[in-house]
């Protein structure tokens, strides 16, 4: 399909509009006046339109001219755009990375790494999926991300993955000032906490086996879509749960939650970075040395 509009014309508008003259152009773009001169008559013929009016002493652009170059202006810079992803994707970065964090773990953690990234300049478009208990392995399984943080070791399924330990997440069972449960005196039992409606974050996975922790049989459950929502709900008094220490330290601090002693408490949960071993994207193994040796972590688990 035939285009009368290409790249090389619309450098030689913007060349000429920016120098003030075809002379000054030609002089940019290393050519004679004459192929300048051409270029621009030849574009007006394929087009049938003046881009240039010659009626005074100097050529100037036609209305229709300046909209061409405007919008051009556009296309140019995408195709600079394009040339220059091309060569880093050469050069082995990829064009998009996609980080998956489990819920525990605010994303805010991340930030840091993110900015100094973007510093580097490099074009790697970067997204940031939340994903709850094993819906993080479910989206590295799947191929929906390109590397998890917070990964635990319980739903990990088969494959050939590799990891790198972050740190330990402890938990606390808390509820609300309010709640009838926050008077006890005595470590909760399962008698004591099936009574009332269970908090819980929704697993994110689609095709691994769902996860839950510390919710009885007999007991109701409020499901929401992450760990904040299951904090703030727990602070409203409408449910009970354990919940991820770090995550929780100001309310304790605050008095909005109160934590209780259970009698059958939660072990601390080692979570992990993970990827497929085979993937060695420059953006993903760039992510993957600076997550797992900087301090990024420390105020959420225990190293």
């Amino acid at each position: 399909m035939h285009t009368a509009i290409t790249i090389d014309a619309l450098k030689v508008l913007d060349a000429i509009d920016r120098k003030g003259s075809f002379a000054g152009a030609a002089g940019e773009l290393f050519r004679v006046p004459s192929a300048i001169s051409y270029t621009v008559q030849k574009l007006e013929e394929d087009l049938d339109l003046a881009v240039f009016d010659r009626s005074g002493h100097r050529a100037t652009l036609t209305p229709a001219g300046r909209y061409l170059l405007e919008e051009g202006r556009a296309l140019l810079e995408a195709a600079e755009n394009l040339a220059h992803t091309t060569r880093q994707v050469a050069q082995g970065w990829e064009t998009r990375l996609r980080i998956g964090f489990n819920s525990l773990l605010p994303a805010d953690c991340l930030f840091p790494a993110i900015r100094e990234f973007y510093a580097l300049g490099v074009p790697v478009e970067v997204q940031v999926v939340e994903e709850v208990f094993a819906g993080a392995w479910d989206a590295l399984q799947s191929r929906r991300v390109d590397l998890i943080v917070g990964a635990d070791q319980l739903s990990k399924p088969a494959g050939t993955f590799t990891t790198r330990p972050l740190g330990k997440m402890h938990f606390v069972y808390a509820v609300a000032p309010g709640h009838p449960l926050a008077s006890a005196t005595h470590p909760l039992t399962e008698e004591d906490i099936s009574g009332y409606p269970a908090a819980v974050a929704a697993d994110t996975s689609r095709s691994l086996t769902p996860g839950h922790a510390g919710i009885f049989r007999r007991q109701r459950t409020i499901t929401v879509a992450n760990i904040d929502q299951k904090i703030a709900l727990q602070q409203a008094g409408l449910g009970v749960g354990w919940l991820p220490e770090p995550r929780v330290r100001e309310q304790l601090e605050a008095g909005s939650l109160v934590a209780l002693d259970v009698h059958e408490a939660r072990q601390p949960l080692m979570l992990h970075l993970a990827r497929h071993a085979e993937d060695q994207g420059k953006a993903l193994m760039w992510f993957w040395n600076q997550l797992g040796s900087s301090d990024a972590f420390a105020r959420w688990l225990e190293t």
